[in-house]
Protein backbone atom coordinates (compact mmCIF):
# COMPACT_ATOMS: atom_id res chain seq x y z
CA UNK A 1 0.00 0.00 0.00
CA UNK A 2 0.85 3.73 -0.37
CA UNK A 3 0.71 6.32 2.66
CA UNK A 4 0.98 10.11 2.73
CA UNK A 5 0.53 12.42 5.17
CA UNK A 6 -1.61 15.48 3.85
CA UNK A 7 -0.09 19.40 5.18
CA UNK A 8 -3.91 19.74 7.44
CA UNK A 9 -2.11 22.48 9.27
CA UNK A 10 -0.68 20.68 11.90
CA UNK A 11 2.76 19.43 12.94
CA UNK A 12 2.01 15.55 12.22
CA UNK A 13 -0.67 16.14 9.36
CA UNK A 14 -3.32 14.22 8.26
CA UNK A 15 -2.62 10.04 7.34
CA UNK A 16 -4.05 9.23 4.00
CA UNK A 17 -4.21 6.33 1.50
CA UNK A 18 -3.08 7.00 -1.79
CA UNK A 19 -3.83 4.75 -4.81
CA UNK A 20 -1.23 3.06 -6.76
CA UNK A 21 -1.25 5.84 -9.92
CA UNK A 22 -0.79 8.15 -7.41
CA UNK A 23 -3.89 10.09 -8.60
CA UNK A 24 -6.69 9.39 -5.19
CA UNK A 25 -6.81 9.56 -2.03
CA UNK A 26 -8.51 8.84 1.43
CA UNK A 27 -8.30 9.78 4.83
CA UNK A 28 -7.27 7.37 6.92
CA UNK A 29 -8.25 9.72 10.51
CA UNK A 30 -10.61 6.66 11.81
CA UNK A 31 -7.90 4.27 11.39
CA UNK A 32 -5.07 6.35 12.34
CA UNK A 33 -4.64 9.53 12.80
CA UNK A 34 -1.05 10.28 11.95
CA UNK A 35 1.31 8.05 10.28
CA UNK A 36 3.66 7.60 13.68
CA UNK A 37 0.15 6.19 15.74
CA UNK A 38 -0.16 3.79 12.82
CA UNK A 39 3.65 2.59 12.98
CA UNK A 40 3.09 2.68 16.72
CA UNK A 41 0.41 0.25 16.23
CA UNK A 42 1.65 -1.39 12.94
CA UNK A 43 0.71 -4.74 13.82
CA UNK A 44 -2.86 -4.40 14.45
CA UNK A 45 -3.34 -0.89 12.25
CA UNK A 46 -1.70 -2.31 8.78
CA UNK A 47 -4.24 -4.73 8.13
CA UNK A 48 -7.50 -2.19 7.94
CA UNK A 49 -4.97 0.37 6.40
CA UNK A 50 -4.61 -2.58 3.35
CA UNK A 51 -8.14 -2.83 3.47
CA UNK A 52 -8.68 0.63 2.78
CA UNK A 53 -5.61 0.48 0.12
CA UNK A 54 -7.63 -2.13 -1.57
CA UNK A 55 -11.36 -0.09 -1.23
CA UNK A 56 -9.40 3.03 -2.63
CA UNK A 57 -8.17 1.02 -5.58
CA UNK A 58 -11.67 -0.37 -6.29
CA UNK A 59 -13.18 3.08 -6.11
CA UNK A 60 -15.20 1.44 -2.84
CA UNK A 61 -14.62 4.80 -1.11
CA UNK A 62 -14.94 8.21 -1.21
CA UNK A 63 -11.85 9.62 -2.11
CA UNK A 64 -10.19 13.08 -3.29
CA UNK A 65 -7.69 13.95 -5.99
CA UNK A 66 -4.53 13.48 -4.36
CA UNK A 67 -2.40 16.55 -4.96
CA UNK A 68 1.26 16.03 -3.91
CA UNK A 69 1.91 19.60 -3.33
CA UNK A 70 -0.31 19.28 -0.35
CA UNK A 71 1.93 16.32 1.19
CA UNK A 72 4.37 16.80 3.44
CA UNK A 73 6.91 14.50 4.20
CA UNK A 74 5.35 10.87 4.94
CA UNK A 75 6.61 11.64 8.74
CA UNK A 76 6.81 15.63 8.97
CA UNK A 77 8.99 15.19 12.27
CA UNK A 78 10.64 11.60 13.59
CA UNK A 79 11.65 10.00 16.42
CA UNK A 80 15.14 8.87 14.89
CA UNK A 81 16.63 9.74 11.66
CA UNK A 82 20.00 8.08 11.30
CA UNK A 83 21.49 8.00 7.72
CA UNK A 84 24.21 5.53 6.52
CA UNK A 85 26.85 5.01 4.12
CA UNK A 86 25.68 1.95 1.81
CA UNK A 87 27.93 2.78 -1.27
CA UNK A 88 31.47 2.58 -0.51
CA UNK A 89 32.15 3.57 -3.99
CA UNK A 90 31.07 7.29 -3.22
CA UNK A 91 33.32 7.09 -0.04
CA UNK A 92 36.24 5.88 -2.30
CA UNK A 93 35.57 8.66 -4.18
CA UNK A 94 35.55 11.21 -1.54
CA UNK A 95 38.96 9.49 0.18
CA UNK A 96 41.02 9.51 -3.39
CA UNK A 97 40.33 13.24 -4.38
CA UNK A 98 42.07 13.70 -1.00
CA UNK A 99 44.98 11.00 -1.66
CA UNK A 100 43.71 8.89 1.32
CA UNK A 101 42.98 5.33 1.67
CA UNK A 102 39.78 4.18 2.99
CA UNK A 103 40.00 1.95 6.19
CA UNK A 104 39.15 -1.86 5.64
CA UNK A 105 36.40 -1.54 8.28
CA UNK A 106 34.53 0.55 6.15
CA UNK A 107 33.72 -2.31 4.24
CA UNK A 108 32.11 -4.49 6.84
CA UNK A 109 31.34 -1.79 9.15
CA UNK A 110 28.65 0.69 8.09
CA UNK A 111 29.46 4.52 8.37
CA UNK A 112 26.26 6.30 10.26
CA UNK A 113 25.32 9.73 11.53
CA UNK A 114 22.47 10.81 13.81
CA UNK A 115 20.65 13.59 11.54
CA UNK A 116 18.41 16.33 13.04
CA UNK A 117 14.65 14.36 13.02
CA UNK A 118 12.55 17.43 14.48
CA UNK A 119 11.02 18.94 11.23
CA UNK A 120 11.84 17.62 7.83
CA UNK A 121 10.88 19.80 4.71
CA UNK A 122 7.83 18.89 2.68
CA UNK A 123 8.75 17.03 -0.67
CA UNK A 124 7.83 20.56 -2.85
CA UNK A 125 9.13 22.89 -0.21
CA UNK A 126 12.10 25.46 -0.95
CA UNK A 127 15.59 24.62 0.03
CA UNK A 128 16.65 27.45 2.39
CA UNK A 129 20.29 28.72 1.94
CA UNK A 130 22.29 31.41 4.27
CA UNK A 131 25.32 31.76 2.45
CA UNK A 132 26.29 29.73 -0.86
CA UNK A 133 29.76 29.72 1.15
CA UNK A 134 28.55 27.07 2.56
CA UNK A 135 28.14 24.63 -0.75
CA UNK A 136 24.85 23.70 -0.77
CA UNK A 137 24.23 20.28 -2.20
CA UNK A 138 21.56 17.85 -2.75
CA UNK A 139 21.87 13.95 -1.91
CA UNK A 140 19.47 11.23 -3.77
CA UNK A 141 18.79 8.65 -1.62
CA UNK A 142 16.42 6.01 -0.47
CA UNK A 143 15.04 5.26 3.45
CA UNK A 144 13.46 3.17 5.36
CA UNK A 145 10.78 3.44 8.19
CA UNK A 146 10.67 0.92 11.00
CA UNK A 147 8.50 -0.60 13.85
CA UNK A 148 9.85 -1.05 17.43
CA UNK A 149 13.17 -2.92 16.30
CA UNK A 150 14.89 -4.94 19.81
CA UNK A 151 18.51 -4.07 19.99
CA UNK A 152 20.91 -6.30 19.06
CA UNK A 153 18.13 -7.50 16.14
CA UNK A 154 20.25 -9.83 13.44
CA UNK A 155 20.42 -8.46 9.90
CA UNK A 156 17.89 -11.50 8.55
CA UNK A 157 15.27 -10.16 11.59
CA UNK A 158 16.13 -5.96 10.77
CA UNK A 159 14.59 -6.97 7.34
CA UNK A 160 11.17 -7.71 9.07
CA UNK A 161 11.21 -4.66 10.74
CA UNK A 162 11.43 -2.68 7.84
CA UNK A 163 7.73 -1.32 7.60
CA UNK A 164 7.83 1.85 4.45
CA UNK A 165 10.18 2.19 2.12
CA UNK A 166 10.81 6.07 0.80
CA UNK A 167 13.12 8.61 -1.31
CA UNK A 168 15.17 11.26 0.29
CA UNK A 169 16.64 14.27 -0.89
CA UNK A 170 19.67 14.61 2.40
CA UNK A 171 20.62 18.21 1.88
CA UNK A 172 24.28 18.91 2.97
CA UNK A 173 26.72 21.46 3.46
CA UNK A 174 29.68 20.09 1.94
CA UNK A 175 31.50 23.80 2.98
CA UNK A 176 30.88 23.60 6.84
CA UNK A 177 31.22 19.32 6.53
CA UNK A 178 35.22 19.63 7.21
CA UNK A 179 35.48 22.17 9.88
CA UNK A 180 32.65 20.23 12.05
CA UNK A 181 34.48 17.13 11.10
CA UNK A 182 37.38 18.20 12.48
CA UNK A 183 36.09 18.99 15.87
CA UNK A 184 35.86 15.14 16.44
CA UNK A 185 32.28 15.35 16.94
CA UNK A 186 29.98 14.92 13.72
CA UNK A 187 27.72 16.40 11.92
CA UNK A 188 25.30 19.23 13.27
CA UNK A 189 25.51 22.60 11.29
CA UNK A 190 26.28 20.82 8.38
CA UNK A 191 23.17 18.96 8.33
CA UNK A 192 19.89 20.76 7.31
CA UNK A 193 16.27 19.95 7.30
CA UNK A 194 15.95 17.09 4.79
CA UNK A 195 12.83 15.91 2.65
CA UNK A 196 11.38 13.19 1.86
CA UNK A 197 9.14 11.95 -1.23
CA UNK A 198 5.44 12.56 -0.84
CA UNK A 199 4.60 8.96 -0.44
CA UNK A 200 6.20 6.21 1.42
CA UNK A 201 5.09 2.67 0.37
CA UNK A 202 5.30 -1.59 1.72
CA UNK A 203 7.89 -3.01 0.67
CA UNK A 204 5.28 -5.48 -1.13
CA UNK A 205 4.19 -2.61 -2.95
CA UNK A 206 7.64 -3.06 -4.81
CA UNK A 207 6.86 -6.33 -6.07
CA UNK A 208 10.34 -7.97 -7.81
CA UNK A 209 11.94 -4.63 -7.49
CA UNK A 210 12.16 -4.88 -3.75
CA UNK A 211 14.97 -7.14 -3.34
CA UNK A 212 17.34 -8.27 -0.22
CA UNK A 213 16.03 -5.23 1.25
CA UNK A 214 16.98 -2.62 -1.57
CA UNK A 215 15.04 -1.24 -4.25
CA UNK A 216 16.41 -2.79 -7.46
CA UNK A 217 15.72 0.43 -9.92
CA UNK A 218 17.19 3.72 -10.90
CA UNK A 219 17.06 6.35 -8.75
CA UNK A 220 16.15 9.57 -11.21
CA UNK A 221 17.99 13.05 -9.69
CA UNK A 222 17.29 15.87 -12.30
CA UNK A 223 19.47 19.20 -11.54
CA UNK A 224 18.02 22.88 -12.64
CA UNK A 225 15.90 20.74 -15.38
CA UNK A 226 18.34 18.21 -16.92
CA UNK A 227 18.88 14.59 -15.87
CA UNK A 228 21.91 14.22 -13.36
CA UNK A 229 21.82 11.13 -11.78
CA UNK A 230 20.75 7.62 -12.51
CA UNK A 231 22.42 5.18 -10.70
CA UNK A 232 20.80 1.84 -9.73
CA UNK A 233 19.72 1.46 -5.91
CA UNK A 234 20.43 -2.18 -6.54
CA UNK A 235 23.98 -1.80 -7.87
CA UNK A 236 27.21 -1.03 -6.19
CA UNK A 237 25.52 -1.46 -2.56
CA UNK A 238 28.24 -2.44 0.10
CA UNK A 239 25.71 -2.86 2.72
CA UNK A 240 21.61 -3.51 2.68
CA UNK A 241 19.06 -1.55 4.33
CA UNK A 242 18.47 -4.59 6.59
CA UNK A 243 22.02 -4.55 7.45
CA UNK A 244 21.98 -0.69 8.36
CA UNK A 245 18.89 -1.23 10.67
CA UNK A 246 20.83 -3.75 11.98
CA UNK A 247 23.76 -1.38 12.48
CA UNK A 248 22.26 1.36 14.31
CA UNK A 249 20.16 -0.84 16.24
CA UNK A 250 23.26 -2.67 17.81
CA UNK A 251 23.68 -0.93 21.04
CA UNK A 252 20.49 0.60 21.71
CA UNK A 253 16.82 -0.30 20.55
CA UNK A 254 14.91 2.00 18.14
CA UNK A 255 11.72 3.13 18.44
CA UNK A 256 8.78 2.61 16.06
CA UNK A 257 9.13 5.85 13.47
CA UNK A 258 12.70 5.28 12.82
CA UNK A 259 13.98 6.72 9.78
CA UNK A 260 17.26 5.02 8.54
CA UNK A 261 19.25 5.97 5.49
CA UNK A 262 20.99 4.35 2.60
CA UNK A 263 23.32 7.63 1.93
CA UNK A 264 24.04 8.71 -1.41
CA UNK A 265 23.20 6.24 -4.41
CA UNK A 266 25.93 5.91 -6.27
CA UNK A 267 27.74 3.24 -8.83
CA UNK A 268 30.64 2.89 -10.00
CA UNK A 269 31.18 3.62 -14.60
CA UNK A 270 31.13 0.32 -16.72
CA UNK A 271 34.70 -0.32 -16.26
CA UNK A 272 34.87 -0.54 -12.77
CA UNK A 273 36.04 3.00 -12.24
CA UNK A 274 34.52 6.55 -11.59
CA UNK A 275 31.18 6.93 -13.18
CA UNK A 276 30.49 9.41 -15.97
CA UNK A 277 28.10 12.14 -16.72
CA UNK A 278 24.65 11.12 -18.19
CA UNK A 279 25.07 13.89 -20.93
CA UNK A 280 28.25 11.06 -21.76
CA UNK A 281 26.29 7.98 -21.46
CA UNK A 282 26.86 7.06 -17.62
CA UNK A 283 24.66 7.34 -14.92
CA UNK A 284 25.57 10.27 -13.63
CA UNK A 285 25.26 11.14 -10.08
CA UNK A 286 23.13 11.67 -7.01
CA UNK A 287 25.40 14.57 -5.47
CA UNK A 288 26.98 17.27 -6.43
CA UNK A 289 30.13 16.08 -4.30
CA UNK A 290 30.36 13.41 -6.44
CA UNK A 291 30.80 14.65 -9.79
CA UNK A 292 33.22 17.60 -7.64
CA UNK A 293 35.59 14.43 -6.42
CA UNK A 294 36.36 13.03 -9.75
CA UNK A 295 37.26 16.75 -11.54
CA UNK A 296 39.34 16.67 -8.79
CA UNK A 297 41.15 13.50 -9.59
CA UNK A 298 40.79 13.88 -13.13
CA UNK A 299 41.86 17.44 -12.73
CA UNK A 300 42.85 18.62 -9.82
CA UNK A 301 40.22 20.88 -8.77
CA UNK A 302 36.49 20.74 -9.17
CA UNK A 303 34.95 22.91 -11.55
CA UNK A 304 31.23 22.24 -11.10
CA UNK A 305 29.93 24.59 -8.34
CA UNK A 306 27.40 23.70 -5.45
CA UNK A 307 23.97 24.50 -5.64
CA UNK A 308 22.62 28.66 -5.23
CA UNK A 309 19.51 30.46 -4.72
CA UNK A 310 17.36 29.85 -7.97
CA UNK A 311 18.96 25.74 -9.06
CA UNK A 312 15.93 23.19 -8.30
CA UNK A 313 16.25 19.76 -7.37
CA UNK A 314 14.17 16.90 -8.59
CA UNK A 315 14.28 13.12 -6.94
CA UNK A 316 11.97 10.34 -8.59
CA UNK A 317 11.35 6.80 -8.81
CA UNK A 318 9.29 5.24 -11.70
CA UNK A 319 8.41 1.88 -12.63
CA UNK A 320 8.29 -0.42 -15.75
CA UNK A 321 5.31 1.53 -17.20
CA UNK A 322 6.95 4.62 -16.20
CA UNK A 323 4.82 5.94 -13.81
CA UNK A 324 6.00 7.22 -10.44
CA UNK A 325 6.32 5.30 -7.93
CA UNK A 326 6.42 7.40 -4.59
CA UNK A 327 5.56 10.65 -6.31
CA UNK A 328 8.75 13.36 -6.79
CA UNK A 329 10.54 15.46 -4.39
CA UNK A 330 11.25 18.55 -5.75
CA UNK A 331 12.89 22.11 -4.15
CA UNK A 332 14.31 24.95 -5.44
CA UNK A 333 17.10 26.91 -3.34
CA UNK A 334 16.24 30.09 -1.73
CA UNK A 335 18.13 33.19 0.21
CA UNK A 336 17.02 32.28 4.03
Amino acid sequence: MKLATLNNGTRDGQLVVVSKDLTRCCAAGYIAPTLQYALDNWERVAPELEVLARDVEHEAVPCERFHERQAHSPLPRAYQWADGSAYINHVELVRQARNAEVPESFYHDPLMYQGGSDSFLPPRADIPLGDTAWGCDMEGEIAVITDDVPMGVSDADAADHIKLVMLVNDVSLRGLIPGELAKGFGFFQSKPASAFSPVAVTPDELGDAWKDSLIHRPLMVDYNGEPFGRADVGVDATFNMAQLVAHAAKTRALCAGSIIGSGTISNKGADGGPGKPVAEGGLGYSCIAEIRMIETIRDGQPSTRFMAPGDTVKVEMRDDDNHSIFGAIEQTVVEA
